[in-house]
């Protein structure tokens, strides 16, 4: 996961994923203009394994998390900006800073399939438990990078044991992916949710809090 090399950076023209636009409008009588991003809505699951009671998170390497971190220590890099090319990072730090911790989940990108199809499947991709919809809880969904994307983020709930795993999960190959499964322990759950030196997704927090807010004090009663 962390074998980075050969790194350069340069401007996208196209996307099969996201696409730019520039919206102007007049609010309160004044004019204004705000650039934002289109870009798919997507599912997260919050999975519970029931038979060594721990949460299972997926972790991988985000590009744009590992830019973030360029830009702190080698701003250089975007200065170039509106030239065809930029630098190739001869330098580059190591991939470690750009990986995170976050919740099983996937872009909706399949309009035959509803939320809970497509969460059913990412988590068979990604961790390798075979659920059904009946086995999802829609805990809620929100709006995520409101000052560029806008996208809904729909997170569902799912409790799994370990005859419900089938494979070891890590997402598929062929279209580039390379994710490992992680076991939170329940014990530890929230002081990893708040522990910084695990870089990590806001979903990951909210849904550990909803859990013992939600779930944990009913297994506390059995």
């Amino acid at each position: 996961m962390e074998a980075i090399e050969e790194l350069a950076v340069q401007p996208c023209t196209s996307s099969l994923y996201l696409r730019p636009f520039r919206l102007s409008y007049r609010q309160n009588g004044t004019k204004k203009f705000w650039d934002f991003m289109r870009t798919h809505d997507s599912v997260s699951i919050l999975i519970f394994n029931t038979s060594r009671q721990c949460f299972v998170v997926v972790k991988q390497f985000r590009p744009a998390v590992y830019m973030c971190e360029i830009e702190r220590h080698q701003p250089q890099v975007f200065e170039n900006q509106d030239k065809e090319s930029f630098l190739c990072l001869e330098n580059p730090l190591p991939a470690v800073v750009g990986v995170t911790y976050e919740l099983c989940a996937g872009i909706v990108d399949k309009p035959g399939l509803s939320l809970e199809e497509i969460a059913c499947e990412e988590v068979l991709e990604e961790c390798g438990y075979r659920v059904s919809i009946a086995d999802l809880r829609r805990i809620t969904s929100y709006r995520s990078g409101v000052g560029v994307t806008g996208s809904r983020q729909t997170l569902f709930y799912a409790e799994v044991n370990d005859q419900m795993r089938t494979s070891g999960g890590g997402g598929q190959p062929e279209e580039g992916e390379l994710i490992e499964v992680v076991e939170i322990p329940l014990g530890e759950s929230m002081k990893f949710a708040y522990d910084e030196t695990f870089p990590k997704t806001m979903g990951v927090i909210f849904s550990f809090m909803w859990f013992h807010n939600n779930i944990a004090p009913k297994l506390a009663k059995k």
